[in-house]
């Protein structure tokens, strides 16, 4: 958080000269997409790739249990996924039909819950729901986002994209300015990332914990002094809808390790 204050001085300032960051193309360079991994250390990055000592996977497992149990008026989830759920992962947010809404992998955890098992939601950034989404993730890594932004859709992508651009906070600053104008600077020890959601739910070193990335966009929020939305609220569900499509291509590495 003080390194991110730190930047966001920095940017104050150079916002006052810089007319054209509200409108700043935000989509990137096909060839320019790199996931955050690129910018961690090599031993940051060793962690991640090595399936025992990420402990993000101790997430993973917990999920593994969870989706095997029954539930009192149901199935368990893997009656119905026995085939597993390879690739599904890189294709969300996606719109609900019945919900008339974009609905991100949380929400499609929690949807199957009350529909075929008879349960409750479970709360968002719990245990337990961090757990599943981290399980189901797991099994997607290494396929691409490949979203779907047309028809219904399109409006919460929209909405998403308004949301990046768009500055905030007692900083007046907007996610453009440090994800897509300055993206591979350096900021103390750490280098800015391209903002792409494709490691969540990751385990950031600074929380000593796994977290989605609504508790991620909760602290860029907060980084600029603007008002934290509530967790798994719409317009969050429309970032991560509008980072997907940018990010299009670009494979998943769940769980990730992230600074």
């Amino acid at each position: 958080m003080r390194a991110i204050v730190g930047l966001l001085t920095v940017l104050v300032l150079a916002a006052c000269d810089s007319p054209s960051s509200d409108q700043a193309e935000i989509k990137l360079d096909q060839t320019d997409i790199v996931s955050g991994s690129a910018f961690l250390t090599p031993e940051t990055r060793a962690l991640q790739d090595d399936d025992f000592a990420n402990p993000g996977f101790l997430w993973v497992e917990r999920g593994a249990d969870l989706f095997a149990q029954s539930s009192v008026a149901g199935p368990a989830c893997e009656t119905c996924h026995s085939d597993g759920l390879a690739g599904v992962a890189a294709t969300y947010p996606a719109y609900d039909a019945n919900l008339d809404r974009v609905i991100n992998l949380e929400g499609r955890i929690n949807q199957c819950r009350i529909k075929h098992q008879g349960e409750t939601a479970l709360p968002y950034e719990s245990d337990a729901l961090l757990s599943l989404t981290a399980y189901v993730a797991n099994q997607s890594n290494g396929y691409p986002h490949t979203v779907d932004i047309s028809g219904p859709a399109r409006s919460a992508y929209e909405a998403g994209a308004e949301y990046f651009r768009t500055r905030r906070g007692q900083f007046n600053l907007s996610c453009v300015q440090c994800h897509t104008e300055n993206w591979g600077k350096r900021l103390r020890g750490d280098t800015l990332s391209q903002g792409h959601g494709n490691g969540f739910p990751a385990y950031r070193l600074e929380w000593q914990s796994l977290g989605s990335l609504h508790r991620r966009l909760r602290d860029c929020d907060s980084g600029v002094h603007a008002e934290p939305l509530p967790f798994g609220d719409p317009l969050y569900v429309a970032v991560e809808l509008f980072l997907a499509a940018r990010s299009d291509g670009l494979e998943l590495e769940n769980p990730a390790i992230r600074r």
